[in-house]
Protein backbone atom coordinates (compact mmCIF):
# COMPACT_ATOMS: atom_id res chain seq x y z
CA UNK A 1 0.00 0.00 0.00
CA UNK A 2 2.82 2.07 0.89
CA UNK A 3 4.57 1.69 -2.76
CA UNK A 4 1.24 2.54 -4.52
CA UNK A 5 0.79 5.50 -2.46
CA UNK A 6 4.35 6.64 -3.48
CA UNK A 7 3.59 5.69 -7.07
CA UNK A 8 0.64 7.91 -7.03
CA UNK A 9 2.57 10.95 -5.65
CA UNK A 10 5.36 10.78 -7.88
CA UNK A 11 2.84 10.35 -10.78
CA UNK A 12 1.21 13.46 -9.53
CA UNK A 13 4.05 15.40 -9.41
CA UNK A 14 5.17 14.68 -13.11
CA UNK A 15 2.25 15.07 -14.59
CA UNK A 16 1.53 18.83 -12.98
CA UNK A 17 5.63 20.05 -13.35
CA UNK A 18 4.64 18.92 -17.21
CA UNK A 19 1.59 20.66 -17.81
CA UNK A 20 3.41 24.33 -19.71
CA UNK A 21 1.85 27.59 -18.22
CA UNK A 22 -1.34 29.78 -20.32
CA UNK A 23 2.04 31.57 -21.43
CA UNK A 24 4.07 29.18 -22.72
CA UNK A 25 0.35 27.63 -24.70
CA UNK A 26 0.10 31.44 -25.99
CA UNK A 27 3.77 31.40 -27.52
CA UNK A 28 3.22 28.01 -28.67
CA UNK A 29 6.51 26.94 -26.81
CA UNK A 30 7.88 23.92 -27.39
CA UNK A 31 9.20 21.86 -24.33
CA UNK A 32 12.79 23.46 -23.11
CA UNK A 33 15.16 21.47 -20.44
CA UNK A 34 17.94 23.65 -19.19
CA UNK A 35 21.37 21.67 -17.86
CA UNK A 36 23.25 22.12 -14.94
CA UNK A 37 21.08 24.56 -13.02
CA UNK A 38 21.61 25.83 -9.31
CA UNK A 39 19.12 27.54 -7.31
CA UNK A 40 19.62 31.26 -5.91
CA UNK A 41 17.71 32.80 -3.30
CA UNK A 42 17.68 36.63 -3.10
CA UNK A 43 19.01 38.81 -0.55
CA UNK A 44 15.82 38.88 1.85
CA UNK A 45 14.95 35.46 1.33
CA UNK A 46 11.59 36.05 -0.21
CA UNK A 47 11.46 33.94 -3.22
CA UNK A 48 14.35 31.29 -4.98
CA UNK A 49 14.40 30.63 -8.69
CA UNK A 50 16.60 28.05 -11.13
CA UNK A 51 19.20 28.86 -13.54
CA UNK A 52 21.88 27.84 -15.44
CA UNK A 53 25.15 27.60 -13.28
CA UNK A 54 27.28 29.75 -16.05
CA UNK A 55 25.03 32.50 -16.04
CA UNK A 56 25.94 35.91 -14.20
CA UNK A 57 23.86 37.33 -11.86
CA UNK A 58 23.37 39.89 -9.56
CA UNK A 59 21.43 40.46 -6.25
CA UNK A 60 19.48 43.63 -5.14
CA UNK A 61 17.58 44.55 -2.39
CA UNK A 62 15.98 47.84 -0.38
CA UNK A 63 13.18 48.77 1.61
CA UNK A 64 10.50 47.74 -0.72
CA UNK A 65 11.79 45.03 -3.12
CA UNK A 66 14.29 42.38 -3.58
CA UNK A 67 15.79 41.12 -7.20
CA UNK A 68 17.56 38.37 -8.67
CA UNK A 69 18.92 39.75 -12.09
CA UNK A 70 20.31 36.48 -14.57
CA UNK A 71 21.43 36.37 -17.92
CA UNK A 72 24.09 34.17 -19.89
CA UNK A 73 26.91 36.53 -20.56
CA UNK A 74 28.83 33.64 -22.51
CA UNK A 75 26.55 34.26 -25.73
CA UNK A 76 25.98 37.70 -27.90
CA UNK A 77 23.45 40.25 -26.66
CA UNK A 78 21.65 39.11 -29.68
CA UNK A 79 21.51 35.58 -28.82
CA UNK A 80 21.34 35.53 -25.35
CA UNK A 81 18.36 36.01 -22.94
CA UNK A 82 18.31 39.00 -19.50
CA UNK A 83 16.00 37.92 -16.92
CA UNK A 84 15.07 40.06 -13.93
CA UNK A 85 12.87 38.67 -11.43
CA UNK A 86 11.90 41.09 -8.32
CA UNK A 87 9.20 40.74 -5.30
CA UNK A 88 7.99 43.74 -4.44
CA UNK A 89 6.32 44.64 -1.41
CA UNK A 90 3.09 46.70 -2.55
CA UNK A 91 -0.39 45.49 -3.24
CA UNK A 92 -1.14 45.48 -7.09
CA UNK A 93 -4.83 45.19 -9.03
CA UNK A 94 -5.56 43.83 -12.69
CA UNK A 95 -7.63 47.24 -13.08
CA UNK A 96 -8.43 49.35 -15.92
CA UNK A 97 -5.52 51.94 -13.96
CA UNK A 98 -2.96 49.93 -13.73
CA UNK A 99 -3.45 48.47 -17.23
CA UNK A 100 -3.15 52.33 -18.26
CA UNK A 101 -0.01 52.60 -16.31
CA UNK A 102 1.81 50.00 -18.71
CA UNK A 103 0.48 51.93 -21.31
CA UNK A 104 2.60 54.85 -20.74
CA UNK A 105 5.26 52.95 -19.37
CA UNK A 106 5.40 51.84 -23.31
CA UNK A 107 4.52 54.95 -24.97
CA UNK A 108 7.87 56.60 -22.24
CA UNK A 109 10.14 53.82 -24.11
CA UNK A 110 9.15 53.76 -27.15
CA UNK A 111 7.73 50.44 -26.80
CA UNK A 112 4.81 49.28 -29.13
CA UNK A 113 2.75 46.27 -27.31
CA UNK A 114 2.32 43.25 -28.97
CA UNK A 115 0.29 41.35 -26.45
CA UNK A 116 -1.13 41.29 -22.91
CA UNK A 117 -3.86 39.00 -21.25
CA UNK A 118 -4.86 38.59 -17.57
CA UNK A 119 -3.82 34.91 -16.89
CA UNK A 120 -2.80 32.61 -13.85
CA UNK A 121 0.67 31.92 -13.45
CA UNK A 122 2.37 30.03 -10.76
CA UNK A 123 -1.56 29.23 -9.30
CA UNK A 124 -1.50 33.61 -8.72
CA UNK A 125 -3.96 35.44 -10.86
CA UNK A 126 -0.86 37.56 -13.77
CA UNK A 127 -0.77 40.04 -15.99
CA UNK A 128 1.97 40.02 -19.18
CA UNK A 129 2.48 42.04 -21.15
CA UNK A 130 5.26 41.65 -24.44
CA UNK A 131 6.38 44.83 -26.28
CA UNK A 132 9.02 45.38 -28.53
CA UNK A 133 11.22 48.45 -29.31
CA UNK A 134 14.87 49.61 -29.60
CA UNK A 135 18.02 49.97 -27.67
CA UNK A 136 20.63 51.70 -29.05
CA UNK A 137 21.00 50.16 -32.21
CA UNK A 138 19.38 46.67 -31.38
CA UNK A 139 15.59 45.64 -31.48
CA UNK A 140 14.13 44.28 -28.86
CA UNK A 141 11.40 42.56 -27.08
CA UNK A 142 10.75 42.80 -23.17
CA UNK A 143 8.16 40.43 -21.58
CA UNK A 144 6.44 41.81 -18.02
CA UNK A 145 5.09 39.35 -16.47
CA UNK A 146 3.03 40.49 -12.60
CA UNK A 147 2.15 37.43 -10.44
CA UNK A 148 -0.31 38.48 -7.58
CA UNK A 149 1.18 36.68 -4.44
CA UNK A 150 -0.77 38.20 -1.84
CA UNK A 151 -2.91 41.51 -1.14
CA UNK A 152 0.37 43.07 0.18
CA UNK A 153 3.22 41.60 -2.52
CA UNK A 154 4.12 40.31 -6.22
CA UNK A 155 6.58 39.56 -8.19
CA UNK A 156 7.71 41.05 -11.52
CA UNK A 157 9.44 39.20 -13.47
CA UNK A 158 10.87 40.54 -16.75
CA UNK A 159 12.60 39.12 -19.58
CA UNK A 160 14.18 41.13 -22.71
CA UNK A 161 15.62 39.56 -25.90
CA UNK A 162 17.58 41.62 -28.24
CA UNK A 163 17.97 41.18 -31.90
CA UNK A 164 15.63 39.43 -34.41
CA UNK A 165 16.56 35.95 -34.03
CA UNK A 166 15.00 33.05 -32.29
CA UNK A 167 12.85 35.46 -30.05
CA UNK A 168 10.11 33.11 -29.69
CA UNK A 169 12.74 30.49 -28.45
CA UNK A 170 14.50 32.74 -26.07
CA UNK A 171 11.16 34.03 -24.66
CA UNK A 172 10.15 30.40 -24.29
CA UNK A 173 13.44 29.54 -22.22
CA UNK A 174 12.83 32.89 -20.23
CA UNK A 175 9.69 31.50 -19.53
CA UNK A 176 10.67 28.12 -18.93
CA UNK A 177 13.23 29.64 -16.13
CA UNK A 178 10.50 31.46 -14.95
CA UNK A 179 8.06 28.80 -13.74
CA UNK A 180 10.98 27.67 -11.60
CA UNK A 181 10.01 30.54 -9.33
CA UNK A 182 8.99 29.60 -5.13
CA UNK A 183 8.19 32.15 -3.16
CA UNK A 184 8.76 31.59 0.25
CA UNK A 185 5.64 32.00 2.56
Amino acid sequence: MKNFLLIIIALHLFISCSHPSEIRKNFNCKPYSFKNLEEVKDVKNLFSIEIPKTWKTNLYYDDLQSSIYTADTIKQLTESLLLDVTFINKSINFDTSFKLEQEQENLSKRLIKIKSEETTFLEKPSYYTVSKGKKGKFEYQVCHLFIKINEQNFILAKAEVYGDSLVNNRLCKAFTLIEKIKYIQ
